[in-house]
């Protein structure tokens, strides 16, 4: 786990993490190893050996590692292979109740407003909430400041002490603060509105062409055998079938979707091409 516990990807691999121990009958420990926007997490999957039981629970941050690192030791693409997606979140602007907008477009004005004087946090350089602001503020031509945090928790307690106004974040991390209104959802970065266990318009509904979604998935060592890639990728199609799964993920505002072995290595290939023009136009914010 290339983040810290709490995040939406900590929550969604200790889910998967259950429901697989019981399928596969191993012992799956979640391992937390944060820094670098992934990178330190990643090199321990790249150079463990190839043998199914050292896996990477990643999200679309992954791909774009060696654009925003040319020194890597390890290749993030190269040096793995996809198992299996499990699902995608689109991005919800976030703002603490404090800053006084009560839709997208107030957001907006008060950012024209004041450009370069709000902030938005994120996991870290690179990472998806990163990258998820980063496209806001070039879709609606503002001015945001990007705030990197290597413990994600504590972007949550500076929204809602003032420190930084803004966040870009899946639902499962920002739920409970939205459903309790020490923070406020303005819009989802989706086709479609979130209706339960919030209600969260579209940004497109409000007038903004802002649609941004994190994949999540797992990745193995490159040379990891395509017979073990299979099974665990049968594994995790079977764990996503089961109900209790299902409503748990569904709750967390995430769309559960497999993409398996060699469609995910193409799926990420794809990602890449789409996120590359993107960091070369935003790699100062």
């Amino acid at each position: 786990m290339p983040l810290t516990p709490g995040t939406a990807i900590d929550i969604l691999a200790r889910l998967y993490a259950d429901k697989l121990a019981q399928l596969l009958h191993q012992r799956i420990v979640v391992l937390n190893k944060p820094g670098a926007g992934g990178v330190i997490g990643a090199e321990a999957v790249a150079t463990a050996a190839p043998d199914g039981y050292t896996l990477l629970f990643a999200n679309s941050g992954h791909s774009i590692l060696g654009l925003l690192n040319k020194d890597l030791p390890f290749d993030p693409i190269h040096d793995f292979a996809g198992v299996s997606t499990v699902g995608v979140a689109p991005a919800i602007v976030v703002v603490p109740p404090s800053l006084g907008v009560a839709n997208l477009k107030e957001f907006i004005d008060l950012a024209k407003s004041k450009p370069g004087q709000l902030n938005y946090g994120s996991a870290g350089i690179g990472t998806s909430t990163h990258l998820a602001g980063a496209y806001f503020a070039a879709q609606t031509n503002i001015k945001l400041v990007h705030i990197p945090y290597t413990v994600s928790s504590s972007i949550l307690t500076d929204m809602m002490t003032g420190n930084i106004q803004a966040s870009f974040d899946p639902l499962a991390f920002v739920l409970s603060f939205l459903q309790h209104g020490t923070l406020r959802a303005l819009a989802v970065g989706a086709d479609d509105p979130i209706a339960d266990p919030v209600k969260i318009p579209t940004a497109f509904s409000q007038g903004v062409d802002y649609r941004y979604a994190t994949w999540y998935g797992i990745l193995a060592p490159a040379k990891t055998p395509k017979v073990v890639l299979k099974k665990l990728a049968d594994a995790i199609a079977q764990a996503s079938q089961d109900t209790e799964l299902q409503q748990k993920i569904d709750a967390q505002g995430i769309k559960r979707t497999i993409i398996a072995t060699d469609s995910f290595d193409a799926y990420i290939n794809d990602d890449l091409s789409r996120l590359a023009p993107l960091m070369k136009s935003t790699e100062q914010q």
